[in-house]
């Protein structure tokens, strides 16, 4: 089903060479229906890669899928050209009297610091606390969702002996919610972070329910009640490469960075990665934007109200 991204994006010639319907903006406002509106606040450094991996996955829909990126004001990326922060992106101000169906809050390289001392905290705290109100379903990735987790529910992120690093089994714990339909008994999800949750901080907070676990990876999905809130700690977003870049990335900086885990063949860093996890991410976000956002969500945004648990 189509995406409606910006025709100059560059995700959307990706996203096209791999078949994946992108709707042209003309084409989409030709259409009497109303796209679910998605909200993308885009911490991560590599932004064009980030935007390419989520259009993907959200492309994944019924109906048209209207994407908006956002980006906090202020902080210029060292890794995205500013003509396309410019051309793409805005801030919360121009967005904060509009609502979403959805919002997705990705991860940031900024872990090794308390949430106070992120130089954008304050600005991503406002929007959280707006997002209860103006978003009908809100989607936590990785530090997003470490980030989320404290501001909602003050839960501490706690740092790793070493590095958090590969591509890991997952069960699902709760076969109710219908974030995980249709899942296999054990599916696979990267992981690339240095700190992580705790469960018995989770299990002591009202209103929060874990969904997915790994043996070695910890609490994978939990989310409130009714899924407006909801916080995925891994990636399941990234590309076949993504790993490896961040590998390569902190093995050539001499690092201290070990070789992802169950990623390639043998642990053969000299042999293309397997991709173990495609299918349950594809599976994650249709669930997500198919029963917490379209069949839940009202038709006319004005009508969203706080968040429930």
């Amino acid at each position: 089903m189509p995406i409606r991204i910006p025709n100059e994006l560059p995700a959307a010639k990706t996203l096209k060479e791999e078949n994946i319907f992108v709707m042209a903006e003309h084409r989409a406002m030709t259409q009497d229906i109303r796209p679910l509106r998605i909200l993308l606040l885009n911490l991560m450094p590599t932004k064009i890669a980030t935007e390419t991996q989520l259009s993907r996955l959200l492309s994944n829909t019924p109906l048209q899928v209207e994407l908006e990126l956002v980006c906090p004001k202020g902080h210029i990326p060292k890794n995205t050209p500013q003509e396309h922060m410019l051309a793409f992106y805005r801030h919360f101000e121009d967005v904060k009297n509009s609502n979403f169906d959805g919002m997705v809050i990705t991860g940031a390289p900024v872990e090794h610091l308390p949430f106070e001392e992120v130089a954008y905290w304050p600005e991503l705290c406002e929007m959280m606390e707006w997002s209860k109100s103006h978003v009908h379903s809100t989607f936590h990735i990785c530090w997003g969702a470490q980030a989320g987790l404290y501001y909602h529910y003050g839960i501490q992120k706690y740092p790793l002996e070493k590095k958090l690093f590969g591509v890991f089994p997952h069960v699902v714990e709760r076969r109710s919610n219908m974030l995980f339909r249709g899942s296999d008994d054990v599916f696979m999800v990267p992981h690339s972070r240095h700190t992580t949750i705790r469960r018995e901080d989770v299990e002591k907070t009202p209103g929060l329910k874990i969904l997915s676990t790994s043996p070695d990876a910890g609490i994978y999905a939990l989310s409130t009640e009714s899924g407006r809130q909801i916080f995925i700690t891994g990636h399941s977003e990234y590309d076949a490469r993504t790993l490896e870049q961040e590998y390569l990335r902190d093995k050539n900086l001499g690092k201290p960075i070990e070789v992802p885990v169950n990623y390639y063949p043998n642990d053969d860093d000299t042999q293309p990665p397997q991709v173990t996890w495609r299918s349950s991410a594809n599976l994650l976000y249709s669930n997500w934007l198919n029963y917490f956002v379209y069949q839940t969500t009202p038709y006319d945004l004005r009508e969203i109200q706080g968040a429930e648990a």
